[in-house]
């Protein structure tokens, strides 16, 4: 459900991963059929790899504290002799693909004179592969904030914060609307002031984007 207060917005922030592209989940997916791990035996590992490091590893990731090759090499430890997680980009990146309509909306919200800005959690040694599901980003968004070099992620209060700061010199959390598929990521932006759409697949997102910006 969109909030009134971004019922005049200047600003749109999206995510990347599952909005701008296919579910995340399906590319999940065909990395454990392809590798033959079960989805359990990984959240296991990551599980058992934060007990003994002390911190989520995933998040680590996606804050730029670890490397890719260090939190690989921490779930395979987690995951039986012999058992390794290499390919896993690989894989992951060949079965995500872009999502046409949504990328084709923020487009046009650029091209009406809205400032847009693409807020995304993700990893420092992906950047090149996720960039080139949409070749023309840089002509779209015009603040790209990725977590991995920030030191930040959503949820976090910080990370909104500080798009919201480069956005056209900064913008108010009650000028903008927020995209994005995962409900803890929207009720933190809500809870800044944001207008929220919470994208569950395209039909939804789109009437309830040009509810607000149409």
């Amino acid at each position: 459900m969109t909030d009134v207060a971004a019922s005049n917005p200047r600003a749109v922030i999206c995510d990347f991963g599952g909005v701008l592209t296919t579910p995340l989940a399906g590319a999940f997916a065909a990395y454990h059929e392809v590798s033959g791990i079960p989805s359990g035996d990984l959240q296991r590992a990551i599980e058992r790899a934060e007990e003994h490091g002390g911190a989520h590893p995933l998040f680590e990731l996606e804050k730029g504290r670890i490397s890719e090759r260090e939190f690989l090499d921490r779930l395979s430890a987690h995951l039986g002799v012999g058992v390794t997680l290499d390919g896993f980009r690989e894989v992951y990146f060949e079965h995500l693909h872009p999502n046409p309509p949504m990328i084709e909306r923020m487009r046009e919200a650029r091209e009406a004179g809205l400032r847009t800005a693409l807020l995304t959690n993700n990893v420092r040694e992906w950047e090149p592969l996720w960039r080139s599901k949409i070749p023309d980003v840089e002509e779209i968004f015009e603040v790209i904030v990725d977590s991995g070099f920030v030191g930040m992620r959503k949820p976090e209060r910080g990370i909104y914060e500080l798009t919201l700061e480069r956005i056209d010199g900064g913008v108010p959390a009650t000028d903008c609307l927020f995209v994005d598929d995962v409900e803890v990521n929207c009720d933190a932006a809500r809870e800044l002031g944001m207008g929220v759409v919470h994208f569950r697949e395209n039909r939804q997102a789109l009437a309830e984007i040009d509810a607000v910006l149409r």
